[in-house]
């Protein structure tokens, strides 16, 4: 949800020439599939699409290509540090101050939502 929200935030923003937005999962569960179906729901309730996207897993040529990685809790830190070969050059960061709510175990998207929102919000203006 936060690759699209944030495209769809530098879309309105108008700076879409600025960025190169992906994402990439740091596990193998869902890699080849597409957008979880609420999660596709979620962004389409806010005019978002999400067409065509598959899930892939973050590589360490990623940490060399990005300028930023952007995980979305504690755990997604850790293994994303592993996957890179830690962080050398401090790339790796959360998108809130604690971890988005995951909606995978809670069921709960609109709070996954108003994280995303609220992150993709706060990166855009830092950025």
């Amino acid at each position: 949800m936060a690759e699209y929200i944030m495209k769809h935030l530098v879309s309105e923003a108008g700076r879409v020439g600025d960025f190169e937005i992906a994402s990439a999962a740091t596990s193998t569960e869902e890699i080849g599939n597409p957008v979880y179906p609420p999660a596709r729901r979620k962004l389409a309730e806010h005019g978002i699409g999400c067409d065509g996207k598959r899930a892939r897993q973050l590589t360490r040529q990623d940490y060399d290509y990005y300028d930023l990685l952007i995980g979305m809790d504690s755990y997604n830190i850790r293994n994303m540090k592993r996957m890179c070969g830690g962080d050398p050059d401090g790339k790796i960061r959360m998108l809130l101050d604690r971890d988005v709510a995951d909606p995978w175990y809670t069921d709960n998207f609109d709070a996954t939502w108003n994280d995303c929102v609220r992150g993709c919000e706060q990166l855009l203006n830092t950025l």
